[in-house]
């Protein structure tokens, strides 16, 4: 039930590892043979080699069979969450939330199987992968490694990222075990920070968080992470309601879970709800905790022994624990292949076959927002100049969990990928290329420079964004980019040259102060290491952007209203104005060719709730070129016993289409998509008037 970060077992330091990276073999016995630790995780602050991995898990797996009385190898965990972000030259995805943006399951469940494959490659059968928090404020760090805001769009997502890694046969050398991340209600933090307190009432909870998490169950995830924050005053490391009665009892959860790092601690030195580490440990144990990622001494493992001796925590309490674990061990196949050396053939580990699919889901994610009297695509004949502070590092395209935790050290072992001025520079020719940085972070640093490079420029491609950051390393206090960025932008908007924005940021800074005067906006997220390509075959029409936003993308500091919002949020009182009033809406996303939908069509205007309603739309690209465009199905209940929101995503559909070409999208609609939770925390679906909305058209019918 204890799992070490693997600093605990290596020469050197904790966290200061000695190099090259070796096992100390007294640490390491004391470990496995004299504890029996059952998981080791992490990485050693920098990415390794498969070889590396490979020859270090082996050691670990032959002290544990070959020196201990049952055998038993250890479980090995990493957070590969775009790819086997901590082992050298692996195929690196883009973000989640980019994978939300491309709105394209398959492609996911791609990238998912792609992951799995090298993270098996590497020799490590876990992944702390995926994270199915629906993310409802635009401030939290973690909102870029979420699938956004909306719940639908989540679930469909979470389910395409959990079946690439398994599969249902964890046991193939292919596949990993997943573990969803985490559980439950995390990405509500009241003020934006993370690990900080949420108040959620109970049928909030089941209606926007719960959903993915049940879905991924029932698809057979086989572990869970647990949310390190607390609700309503209740850490849920603690909460035996959540992890219990709701996990276990009503879900029917039967696999591992495991905490977050140091996360019982916590529940006596940070939420102060135990008085010693011992009274926090019986606590957690009590909740339904597994497995407690500790993560650096044997704390956990001498004090749970005496709880038991005690008989503060039975050992039945404790054997339930140790056969999930077991049997997690035992479906990964670590029995019979505990990764003491390669099993399969891994030829495809970082190849080009891989970047490929890196290439089209990055180029799928990236987002146009503004394209001001179609400038855009620009002319490959075009003069350009590249500036801003996130231009030319790899480290922009990809942010936190790229080759160390807070991925501010990926242009020291990514050499081999273009930056976004790289990559233009390739795609235009070095000559008609300047590049002036003119910015870091917060503060302009060749303002002149860059002004003199815009009078000999055809078209300026500005790149901003934010610094790369990690859970908590990421806690901010202002949405809006800082000055110096906005500063710079009006200075370049100033030269009177085309200006087009590229933002490089997982969460959506304001740039309100600029955004009218832009003459083109594209949103990159975290695109990944394939994104400064992506980016360019985007600029310069080698490719049709088809991103959709998965979040509201605020105008306001304190404008921070999902796109599900209520009635209430945009009517007016006695002359008072309320409006919903976002920068860009959940969902919008430009594409170089237009698209035409008509003729909404409804089987039937009445539904009983044993009915299942099918909706047509004709869409047509009306444009010059071939696109893709995602149909959006929302739906609206006019009237019901809990406010109603004025609108939910309820379905989607990637199309792609030749200039001229139509189709006919359809969808469909059971009751389990008209309801909600209602005031006794109940699912329900009350009849009444609803409207159908797809591509600005609407129509309505009646639940009988």
């Amino acid at each position: 039930m204890t799992q070490l970060t693997l600093d605990v077992i290596l020469e050197g330091e904790i966290y200061h590892a000695k190099l090259p990276h070796r096992l100390e073999q007294v640490s390491l016995k004391k470990a496995i043979i004299e504890y029996g630790v059952g998981s080791i995780l992490n990485t050693p602050g920098i990415p390794l080699t498969r070889t590396e991995w490979i020859e270090l898990i082996g050691t670990i797996q032959q002290t544990a069979i070959k020196e201990t009385r049952l055998g038993i190898p250890v479980l090995y965990g990493i957070d590969a969450i775009h790819g086997v972000n901590y082992t050298v030259d692996a195929t690196l995805f883009p973000q989640q939330i980019n994978m939300a943006a491309s709105f394209n399951p398959d492609l996911v469940k791609a990238a998912a199987s792609i992951t799995a494959y090298e993270t098996r490659a590497s020799g490590i059968p876990w992944n702390f992968s995926p994270v199915l928090d629906v993310c409802r404020h635009p401030l939290w760090p973690r909102l870029w490694e979420t699938f956004g805001e909306d719940v639908y769009l989540v679930n469909e997502m979470g389910l395409a990222m959990l079946e690439g890694f398994q599969d249902n046969q964890i046991d193939n050398p292919y596949k990993v075990g997943a573990c969803l991340k985490h559980f439950l209600g995390y990405g509500m933090p009241l003020n934006g920070k993370d690990r900080t307190p949420a108040w959620i009432p109970e049928r909030f909870l089941r209606e926007y968080f719960l959903p993915p998490f049940e879905a991924a169950i029932k698809a057979g995830a086989a572990s869970i992470m647990i949310n390190s924050g607390e609700i309503n005053g209740i850490p849920v490391h603690a909460s035996k309601q959540i992890l219990t009665d709701l996990l276990r009892d009503e879900l029917g959860f039967k696999g591992l879970v495991v905490t977050d790092w140091e996360d019982i601690k916590y529940l006596h030195s940070r939420h102060r709800i135990a008085s010693s580490d011992k009274e926090a440990i019986r606590l957690a144990i009590e909740a339904g905790i597994d497995m407690s990622m500790v993560p650096d001494d044997f704390t956990f493992s001498d004090l749970l022994l005496e709880l038991i001796e005690e008989g503060s925590i039975s050992e039945s309490r404790i054997n339930e624990s140790v056969k999930r674990i077991l049997a997690l061990k035992q479906k990964l196949g670590l029995f019979e292949n505990p990764g003491l050396s390669p099993t399969a053939d891994y030829q495809l580990f970082g190849s080009e076959t891989h970047a490929k699919f890196a290439l089209q889901l990055a180029q799928e994610s990236i987002v146009l927002l503004k394209n001001k009297n179609q400038q855009l695509p620009l002319s490959k004949d075009a003069k350009v100049l590249v500036t801003g502070f996130a231009a030319n590092n790899i480290k922009h395209l990809n942010g936190g969990w790229t080759e160390t935790w807070q991925g501010d050290r990926a242009d020291e072992f990514i050499k081999n990928k273009p930056t976004l001025l790289q990559a233009i520079k390739d795609k235009i020719g070095t000559e008609q290329v300047h590049f002036v940085e003119g910015t870091t972070f917060d503060e302009m640093t060749s303002l002149r420079e860059a002004i003199n490079a815009a009078k000999d420029s055809d078209h300026i491609v500005l790149c901003l964004g934010e610094n790369t950051y990690c859970e908590f390393h990421g806690n901010i206090d202002d949405l809006n980019l800082p000055d110096a960025q906005i500063e710079f932008a009006k200075v370049m908007i100033a030269t009177g040259k085309p200006v087009t924005l590229v933002l490089l940021q997982g969460r959506p800074r304001l740039i309100t102060p600029i955004a009218e005067d832009i003459d083109n906006i594209i949103c990159g997220f975290y695109p990944g290491n394939e994104g400064g390509r992506a980016l360019a075959d985007i600029i310069f029409g080698d490719q049709n952007p088809s991103g959709k936003l998965p979040i509201t993308y605020p105008k306001h500091a304190h404008g921070l209203v999902t796109y599900d919002r209520k009635n209430s949020e945009i009517s007016s009182i006695q002359g008072s104005k309320i409006c919903y009033d976002p920068l860009f809406e959940f969902g919008d996303g430009l594409s170089y060719t237009t698209f035409e939908y008509s003729n909404l069509i409804l089987s039937k205007t009445k539904m009983t709730k044993k009915d299942t309603l099918d909706i047509i739309v004709n869409v047509k690209n009306t444009g010059d070129r071939i696109g893709k465009e995602t149909v959006l199905l929302f739906v609206r209940d006019e009237y019901a016993s809990i406010t109603p929101s004025v609108k939910r995503l309820r379905g989607f559909n990637k199309i792609e289409l030749e200039a001229g070409e139509q189709t006919m999208v359809r969808f469909q609609l059971k009751k389990e998509d008209l309801s909600f939770v209602g005031i006794e925390n109940e699912w329900l679906c009350e009849a009444g008037d609803f409207t159908v909305m797809v591509g600005g058209l609407s129509t309505m019918f009646e639940l009988v």
